[in-house]
């Protein structure tokens, strides 16, 4: 069994596709199913189904594929540590984010620590709440920030970093636009633009709507902050965002109005794998986030 074996069979299970994979991966088609082929003979058992154009995974290859990425993480990480201990300014650091991280908070941060470590590098990868848990589970990424924080999970661990409050934003000619604050149930009636089911930052503001006495009327659903305060902006409902999403100026700016009862927070942490010990750039990363959020 060979590490290209394995490293070919994780890409054809990610994209269902022999010629998606070969395309990302700069190889012939011809080789990857050679490999494939010869993969699925040392182990005795098939890997894939052919359904349509795709490929699917057995029930077998489900399995064997969970145990493969734990170890190609973990042999880059082997790999990653050495280079590191050569000298760890020169590292990776790779690191996931929820996309309303990714505004403001997550490029202040890291800009920060490369004027302080110019050299290290970062990989970063965007997910939503449980898919971020996941790649940390699995060793894909070495730190994440997560909301709201897991206070208690098998699986990761970390620190809270910081509570956030959560702003209604309003069409710019409504009714309430120009208040300095609002009851949530004053937007009772109204149609909300909300994230899609996978966002956490959805089941904050469906319990904020419970606590105010109301299930919201959803019109419209999306997948990045952008989108809804785009729609908000151009009049098809109301919603509730983070202060952090709200912070950059756009032609379509909808208005920004705090809500006082109830308040409305979510909290934000970074986690880590339990029981794992971080490469050393990712440590330093670590304890730079912790001082960085405690002067605040």
């Amino acid at each position: 069994m060979e590490l290209r074996q394995l490293q070919y069979f994780v890409k054809v299970a990610r994209k269902q596709h022999v010629t998606h994979a070969a395309e990302e991966l700069h190889v012939a088609q011809s080789a990857i199913s050679r490999q494939i082929h010869q993969l699925e003979e040392e182990l005795g058992v098939p890997l894939f189904v052919r359904k349509g154009r795709n490929l699917q995974l057995t029930s077998v290859g489900k399995l064997f594929l969970e145990r493969i990425e734990v170890v190609l993480a973990d042999m880059e990480r082997a790999v990653s540590e050495v280079r590191e201990f050569l000298d760890p300014e020169a590292g990776e650091i790779r690191i996931g984010f929820p996309h309303s991280l990714g505004i403001y908070l997550l490029p202040t941060v890291v800009a920060s620590f490369r004027q302080q470590h110019p050299n290290v590098k970062f990989r970063l990868r965007q997910g939503t709440y449980n898919s971020l848990i996941r790649d940390v589970m699995r060793g894909e990424i070495d730190l994440s920030f997560i909301s709201p924080f897991p206070e208690k999970h098998l699986n990761v661990s970390g620190r809270l970093l910081l509570q956030e409050e959560l702003y209604a934003i309003l069409p710019q000619g409504h009714k309430l636009a120009d208040n300095d604050t609002i009851k949530l149930e004053q937007l009772k009636e109204e149609s909300f633009v909300m994230f899609s089911d996978e966002y956490s930052l959805r089941n904050i503001v469906l319990e904020a709507c419970a606590k105010a006495g109301f299930v919201p009327r959803i019109g419209f659903e999306g997948e990045e902050t952008d989108t809804i305060r785009g729609l908000v902006a151009a009049g098809v409902g109301v919603s509730l965002l983070p202060e952090m999403a709200l912070t950059e100026i756009s032609q379509l700016q909808p208005a920004k109005v705090r809500v006082i009862e109830p308040l409305v927070t979510r909290s934000v942490g970074l986690i880590q794998r339990t029981g794992d010990k971080l490469p050393l750039v990712a440590e330093m990363f670590q304890h730079f986030l912790f001082d960085h959020f405690q002067e605040d």
